[in-house]
């Protein structure tokens, strides 16, 4: 039987063609997500391995958590998490440990690069950062020039490609927030590629004045005396610790890039998983493909396996010769899926290095991972024909004799399982909105349900709709399509009916053709809500919540304070409140008595937990911002120097107003009550406070200013604000990376971000309509195989060549509407949930994009006609008298 399975694919290759070519995608896929994962990973390998080669490290002992951005750029090495600061000093008494040769401070903080042409050099992600030189570093290589002095910076070499400058030239860079005249004294290079980022160095004495002006540092490097063996760095790493005060700690520089490398992971893994996701879409979107396949394969040959039942064979053996067919589908597919994955990732990385990103030139790919991937073609392609096979195997000897076709099943209990799971999965989207929405600690009551997480729920009933629809497809396939014809039946006579009465008669072939289609058009109308939606949030969260006139912000994140002074110095500039970012220690030492809170220390004297502050003026929320007060009073707290604490931050800490919080600590610990709780997306810090008060416990060199707020003198008319807001652009001007923007400009600026990354969602499901489409061609080819009979008949009786070729054509658009339409309905129904889910996120309005919803039946139309051609050209070269004779 095998070797007959064998003969059929060989005597049927085209019907298994576009099958081979949908486990390729699928394999191609993940196999390039799995090369791609481990191009990065070999880059930032190469980076962590070239640039932390000291043989010890200090650091501060504590790691800290926030989002806060400071001009030190926290603890760490840039790898690994935020970790407390050390002085710069402790480097003298390293110095002298036994066997230390030297001890350097690392200091780094971002930067702003002038290229030649006169405008800054701004990254798509990779940082750009400006770091204090030590010629003595072994990870870097003076390829041109000198080290640089006061006034004078290297650049590394992709950096100064990028940036169109050599050995030499003058440029300016805007460094510590101030816009500086620099001249490029040399080139460095090293061991690695510097994977898109810009790095600057600069001499000692100026990375300390602009990064670490209070003498503490990330970390200080630790090089070991030259000695004839190998060093031993825990015994290092242990006399190194014992000079060192409380709060600092040595660790050896195995253990620091372990550390690195653990984080680098962590972040990869993530996205790893996510392009996984999508990998996983286009292989369950093949898989139905291959089963439909199969299906029409098993239901043409229905008198061939019959005979081989009357022959001797038994069950067993037709559902193995099925299963062969698919497996080697399966494996020719997987092979080509390699092959086309490790050549996706090169065209990726050229493409990222055309934009300036170099990234590793090893794609590692193994023989595990290479085995792994065509196992996967195989066993997707084997799951798919399991039930194709099943019923090869059941049919009986007798159907060998007979011209008939065996009839179809009813659809009955595919529509009392589909309408069960589409309810089901209604419900638990309900909830996940309901948990997701509400500002309760205990939103129900129970507990169990309680600590469900809104998102899981929110995939869970979405997987539950989706796949409610798909077993309920068949049940309605009849009524919509006929609905769905009637245009076309009226308008193109008689090919209309005819096409109507093709896809209507196999209800389950058609919504199985339909189904590859309706699950990436329900994911593509999901990012339309969410995009919709998430615009529409924006504008209604911006327009509702600012007061303030205009906004200035920052590229780096970071608003250099140079430009403040320059908006406060500015003429009609009645109002400038800013927002002022740091990491500060965080414990409840009383609650109010409530019993919900308190969840840090049960009823006071929690642990300190590193916790992101911002610091505003009394008046922020009269001038700047309008956050809703979900309870207490914003200003009335800022005025009476107690915490205003958003709802995130209060949920996950398990605090209330009326709580005392301990912040900083030591003597210049100050204790604030919480007065507010507020919902705010455009201020996601965890904690507001006082400026005087995040003074207090905010080192000032660890502080950076995130955003200013700007108003005109009131009653000012919008001729008076936009003559306010072009002034301001002139005074932000030298520091390049600043912006001014009104509140239209302000909602723009957050739907472009979001815009962004809808690109890339778009353009990883593109790959899923692209298999749905070979589905859907794959299909009225073996449905015209299938019926050639029919085919020659309408022929002889008179039906052109044209003619047949628009009935095919007609078949395909109503299959990929019919797919569309329900995977939009399924979309739009899903995405009215998430708002709910997302409130976190600033998800706050339900946005349906109406005209993306037509565009997207437009497409379908497209896709149906694409589909038809090639079988519509099959069908009309069938030669009419071998068509009427074919058994």
């Amino acid at each position: 039987m095998i070797r007959v399975a064998l003969r059929g694919v060989r005597a049927h290759v085209v019907r298994f063609v576009l099958s081979v070519l949908a486990v390729t995608l699928g394999v191609a896929f993940v196999v390039g997500t799995f090369a791609f994962r481990g191009m990065l990973s070999s880059t930032f390998d190469d980076i962590i391995a070239t640039t932390l080669t000291a043989d010890v490290y200090v650091r501060g002992s504590q790691e800290v958590t926030g989002d806060a951005t400071g001009p030190g750029g926290g603890g760490g090495n840039g790898f690994a998490g935020d970790r407390t600061l050390v002085p710069a000093d402790l480097a003298a008494d390293v110095e002298a440990v036994d066997g230390v040769a030297r001890a350097v401070p690392d200091v780094s903080g971002p930067v702003v690069l002038v290229a030649a042409d006169g405008t800054a050099v701004v990254t798509t992600g990779p940082p750009s950062t400006a770091f204090s030189i030590d010629p003595e570093d072994p990870s870097l290589t003076l390829l041109d020039g000198a080290w640089p002095g006061p006034g004078e910076i290297v650049l590394e070499q992709s950096a100064a490609e990028t940036a169109g400058l050599s050995t030499g030239d003058a440029t300016t860079v805007v460094l510590g927030g101030e816009p500086t005249p620099v001249t490029v004294s040399g080139i460095f290079g090293i061991e690695a590629a510097a994977a898109g980022a810009v790095l600057v160095g600069i001499d000692g004495e100026t990375a300390r004045e602009a990064f670490a002006p209070d003498g503490m540092v990330p970390q200080l490097s630790v090089w070991a005396s030259p000695t004839s063996g190998a060093v031993d760095e825990d015994a290092l790493a242990q006399r190194v610790g014992g000079v060192l005060p409380d709060g600092a700690e040595a660790v050896t520089g195995e253990q620091a890039r372990a550390e690195a490398s653990e984080a680098v992971e962590e972040v990869l893994g993530f996205v790893e998983t996510f392009l996984l996701v999508f990998a996983a879409i286009a292989l369950f979107v093949g898989a139905f493909i291959i089963a439909n396949t199969f299906a029409m394969s098993v239901r043409e040959r229905l008198r061939e396996l019959a005979l081989l039942r009357a022959l001797g064979a038994s069950p067993g053996q037709v559902f193995t010769s099925v299963l062969v067919q698919a497996v080697v589908v399966g494996l020719v597919g997987g092979g080509l899926g390699v092959l086309a994955g490790a050549g996706l990732v090169r065209v990726i990385r050229w493409g990222l290095a055309l934009a300036g990103m170099e990234f590793s030139g090893r794609v590692p790919l193994g023989a595990p991972q290479v085995v792994a991937a065509v196992g996967l073609g195989a066993v997707v392609s084997l799951l798919a024909a399991v039930l194709p096979a099943r019923r090869a195997a059941a049919i009986p000897p007798v159907q060998a004799m007979r011209d008939d076709v065996a009839p179809d099943r009813g659809t009955g209990v595919r529509a009392v399982g589909g309408v069960v799971l589409v309810a089901a999965g209604a419900g638990v989207l309900w909830l996940a909105a309901f948990l997701g929405s509400s500002v309760a600690d205990a939103p129900t009551g129970w507990a169990w349900v309680d600590d469900l997480s809104p998102r899981v729920l929110l995939g869970v009933g979405a997987g539950l709709v989706l796949v409610g629809v798909l077993v309920g497809s068949p049940a309605v396939a009849r009524g919509v399509l006929t609905v769905l014809a009637w245009p076309l039946v009226v308008a193109l006579r008689p090919l209309g009916r005819l096409a109507r009465g093709n896809v209507t008669r196999n209800p389950r072939r058609t919504a199985s053709t339909a189904g590859a289609l309706l699950i990436g058009m329900a994911l593509v109308s999901v990012t339309g809500v969410i995009a919709a939606s998430t615009q529409a949030s924006v504008r209604s969260i911006v327009e509702n919540e600012v007061r303030a006139d205009l906004v200035v912000d920052s590229a780096t994140l970071v608003v250099p304070e140079g430009a403040v002074e320059a908006v406060t110095a500015t003429p009609g500039a009645a109002v400038v409140d800013t927002v002022r970012l740091g990491l500060a220690p965080v414990a409840t030492v009383g609650t109010s008595g409530s019993g919900s809170s308190g969840s840090d220390d049960g009823s006071g004297g929690g642990e300190a937990r590193g916790t992101d502050v911002a610091g505003v003026p009394a008046g922020f929320f009269d001038t700047a911002l309008d956050p809703v007060a979900l309870a207490g009073d914003p200003t009335a707290t800022l005025e009476a120097g107690d915490a205003v604490v958003h709802r995130r931050t209060a949920r996950e800490r398990g605090w209330e107003v009326g709580d005392t919080l301990r912040l900083g600590e030591g003597a210049t610990a100050v204790e604030a009550r919480v007065g507010a709780v507020i919902d705010s997306q455009l201020v996601g810090t965890g904690i507001l406070v006082r400026d005087d008060v995040f003074d207090a416990v905010v080192p000032a060199a660890q502080a950076s200013v995130r955003i200013v707020y700007v108003s005109a003198a009131e009653g000012a008319t919008p001729a008076e604000v936009e003559d306010l807001r072009s002034a301001l652009t002139t005074a932000v001007e030298p520091f390049l990376v600043v912006t001014v923007l009104d509140r239209e400009d302000t909602a723009s600026a957050f739907a472009d971000q979001v815009n962004q990354v809808l690109v890339i969602l778009y353009a990883l499901l593109a790959l899923s309509i692209v298999i749905a489409l070979l589905g859907i061609v794959n299909t009225l080819a073996l449905s015209i195989i299938e019926r050639t009979r029919e085919i020659g008949l309408l022929r002889a009786v008179g039906l052109g060549r044209l003619q047949l070729a628009g009935v095919i054509a007609i078949e395909s658009v109503l299959t990929a509407v019919y797919g569309t339409v329900l995977g939009v309905a399924t979309g739009i129904g899903i995405g009215a949930a998430l708002p709910g889910v997302l409130a976190d996120e600033g998800l706050s309005t339900l946005a349906v994009p109406w005209g993306q919803v037509l565009a997207i039946l437009g497409v379908a139309v497209v896709i149906g006609l694409v589909a038809s051609v090639w079988p519509a050209i099959r069908a009309a070269r069938l030669p009419v008298l071998d068509a009427v004779t074919v058994d």
